[in-house]
């Protein structure tokens, strides 16, 4: 009898386990159209990037983001925009990607992203240009519909760097 028990309430917390990991699978949403919606978003912060404009970046990130660039922590986009990247892209005479290469693993209402690229960037004043390749991870969130960066860590090192 104390097997039988046993033997039930195994099968129970079997099923009651199966049933909440199967939720998301169950879920009414195309992961093809999600990782689409999720990439455009990508690429929509690295064109403002590439056209030296933080025009509509914001709308990009969440308010209360995470930052994280080559070991250091930018704060919120907010705070990263004021105090670095935008200073930034005010001394940039161009900004280009290259190689870009993107995975997307989306697990609703999260996304999560990790990318490989080269960048090569022209300084205005000096005209020294900047070659290096880079990888960066972001967590995405949906929310109304719209998937929006919360957390985003990237670094970068020169391209004859073989490590």
């Amino acid at each position: 009898m104390k097997y039988l028990k046993n033997s039930v309430l195994a099968v129970f917390i079997g099923f009651a386990l199966l049933s909440c990991n199967d939720q998301d699978s169950n879920a009414d949403f195309d992961i093809n159209e999600e990782k689409e919606a999720v990439e455009g978003t990508i690429s929509a912060y690295k064109k403002g990037i590439e056209a030296l404009s933080a025009v509509g970046l914001n709308d990009l990130f969440y308010k209360d983001s995470e930052i994280f660039e080559s070991g250091g922590d930018e704060g919120s986009f907010v705070h990263y925009l004021d105090h670095h990247l935008g200073p930034e892209l005010d001394m940039f005479e161009s900004f280009k990607f290259d190689n870009h290469k993107i995975k997307i693993k989306v697990e609703m209402p999260f996304a999560f992203t990790t990318e490989t690229y080269t960048f090569k960037i022209v300084v205005k004043e000096s005209g020294e240009t900047i070659e290096r390749k880079g990888v960066a991870t972001s967590i995405l969130k949906k929310e109304n519909g719209k998937w929006k960066i919360m957390k985003t860590h990237s670094s970068s090192r020169g391209l004859s760097s073989s490590h």
